[in-house]
């Protein structure tokens, strides 16, 4: 290797290539880490790589973090160095610049890298069927080396292809990166793009938000803030969380899709405010005031919880921004008509969804995202008879769930759309295992509580979840309807039938699920609305004939506990669903 110190441009370049590799595309934590330390290390930041920055930072510890007892962060600096050697053995070879993490530390080191020739390389003069690799045992040693002034040559060769290929990808990224950035469509192949299935897509149209923190307030309650806000950003599959409040702007696509969120005094004695604000435009996107109380140990971290359930889902004000600005790529842009769908579900919302996330799919997507909603969507379309994607299973979905895990082992999307494919078999004690796996891995996302209380109800335990629903419900105005469906099955079941009617009411704006227009008939029987129950029941058995004929075979099917199934029949036929059985 040569010593000279590489450009910064190209050390970014490699980090986004290796990034998208096969190599790191299963280790989700090597990926954040090295991203953090390189951008670190290039932000001038190299002196702050300390193992208790980069576990606060990357792996969501707070201040009591302890690294004499908890080696989490030099356990996976060593898997990191480990897939570093892996990839610029293999899929790296030909990188003009290499990555290294030196032990003793945390600090990034890159070296130029001069592409020779193997030992036993051949004369160039031979033609590419002779030049190919001997089968016989024993034929490289027999090979004949070059003479010095062909190796000489044959070295400028190699290193004059290693920097078209460099060159090659910078290109693919820039206008990869061009036409996405300005909202154009991702190619339905790379073949149609004018590329071969061996070039990767590039990274860009997978680039997710990119969030920091900035804290400026001092004293307790504030480091208490702050110590939550960091635990909770790094929970979150949709956003990159990097934790310092230094930020690259000399990438005008990167500082497009930035975002601060600022720890500041607030305007009382005792009180934090927390803003966020477009990194490019300076913009204030949501701002919350922090009283004394609400900074208190054991109320912080439910108050950041509702902060960041509105801020960072595909559904929240990153996202918005995002959409409204235009600057999509083609991750924000699939996940944000994946929130398009939960929020009003029909077969035109789901097939938008789905079309997006199994193009990037196709192309070797390498977030788990993808395939984590992939299964849920696929699964979905088996529940409600979707006409795309065609000839929809159970088996496909729980393939995708698979994938997702396997690349995102600590991903909390990946555990819940398990849980819910568990949950759609009657495996109840399963579903519930991985839906508290994805509830504990992001406890900040009221999300994953929903997910965990709709597990809990739909097996039985009304008592248990119909609580996390209701607060999920509250904490989260522009949340999906599902979550609506089952703190009214919960609430039903608890006895609470004017909680049950409540809760059946939001369902209002999804009349194509044949149970969602059944709570909101019994909803509307409960509260009495005779002139409206009316309508609900014409409208559920003239777009639901097999329903309205037979709902017991529908809960039969969707895997209802059996108390749930008896009473909600009994409340169809007492809502004037004759046929009810």
């Amino acid at each position: 290797m040569q010593h000279a110190t590489p450009a910064a441009p190209a050390v970014r370049e490699t980090l986004e290539r290796l990034l998208a590799s096969e190599t790191f595309g299963r280790s989700e934590r090597a990926r954040k880490l090295i991203r953090y330390l390189v951008e670190r290390e290039q932000a001038g930041e190299a002196d702050r790589l300390k193992g208790f920055s980069i576990a606060m930072d990357v792996f969501g510890k707070d201040g009591d973090f302890d690294p004499s007892t908890d080696a989490v962060v030099r356990v996976q600096a060593g898997r990191l160095r480990e897939l570093l050697q892996q990839y610029f053995a293999n899929e790296g070879i030909a990188e003009p610049v290499r990555i290294a993490i030196p032990r003793g530390g945390y600090v990034p080191a890159y070296e130029l890298n001069a592409i020779r020739l193997p030992e036993g390389a051949k004369p160039a003069e031979q033609t590419p069927a002779a030049a190919a690799p001997a089968e016989q045992p024993g034929a490289a040693e027999e090979a004949v080396a070059p003479v010095p002034s062909v190796a000489r040559h044959l070295r400028f060769f190699w290193m004059a292809i290693a920097v078209v290929i460099a060159m090659l990808g910078v290109l693919i990224l820039r206008q990869g990166g061009d036409a996405l950035l300005a909202g154009g469509d991702l190619p339905a192949t790379l073949e149609s793009a004018g590329l071969t299935s061996s070039i990767a897509p590039s990274p860009v149209s997978e680039a997710l938000p990119l969030v920091y923190i900035a804290v400026k307030a001092s004293g307790a309650d504030a480091s208490r803030v702050a110590a939550s806000l960091r635990a909770g950003l790094s929970g979150f599959d949709t956003i990159d969380f990097i934790g310092r409040d230094t930020v690259d702007k000399t990438d005008p696509g990167a500082s497009a899709t930035s975002f601060m969120f600022d720890v500041l005094p607030g305007p009382g004695a005792g009180e934090i405010t927390i803003e966020l604000q477009s990194v490019a435009t300076g913009r204030v996107l949501l701002s919350r005031n922090l009283t004394a109380a609400d900074s208190a140990p054991s109320d912080v971290e439910d108050r950041i919880a509702g902060i960041l359930s509105s801020a960072l889902p595909a559904s929240g004000t990153i996202y918005n921004y995002i959409e409204q600005s235009g600057i999509q790529n083609g991750l924000t842009q699939c996940l944000l008509l994946n929130g398009k769908y939960y929020l009003d579900q029909n077969a035109r919302t789901h097939e938008a969804a789905y079309r997006c996330l199994e193009t990037l799919a196709e192309n070797g997507a390498k977030s788990s995202l993808v395939y984590s909603e992939l299964a849920s969507l696929h699964l979905e379309a088996v529940n409600d008879h979707y006409a795309y994607p065609p000839d929809a299973t159970i088996e496909k979905a729980m393939t995708f769930a698979h994938r997702a895990v396997q690349m995102g082992p600590t991903s909390p999307y990946a555990h819940r759309s398990y849980g819910y494919i568990n949950s759609r078999l009657g495996n109840a004690d399963e579903a519930l295992r991985w839906m508290r796996k994805a509830y504990d891995l992001n406890p900040y996302d009221v999300a994953m509580a929903a997910a965990y209380g709709y597990g809990l109800v739909f097996a039985g335990r009304y008592a248990e979840g119909t609580p996390l629903l209701a607060h999920a419900v509250d904490a989260s105005s522009g949340h999906p309807t599902w979550w609506d469906f089952g703190l009214f099955a919960g609430e039903l079941m608890l006895g609470d039938t004017n909680k049950a009617a409540i809760a059946s009411s939001a369902l209002r704006t999804t009349a194509t699920k044949s149970h969602y227009l059944a709570a909101r008939l019994i909803g509307a029987r409960i509260s009495g609305q005779d002139s409206l129950a009316r309508k609900l029941l014409d409208e559920l058995t003239t777009k639901f004939p097999k329903f309205a004929a037979n709902p017991r075979a529908t809960f039969i099917d969707r895997k209802y506990p059996a108390d749930l199934t008896e009473r909600l029949i009994g409340a169809l036929r007492a809502a004037g669903l004759g046929a009810a059985s």
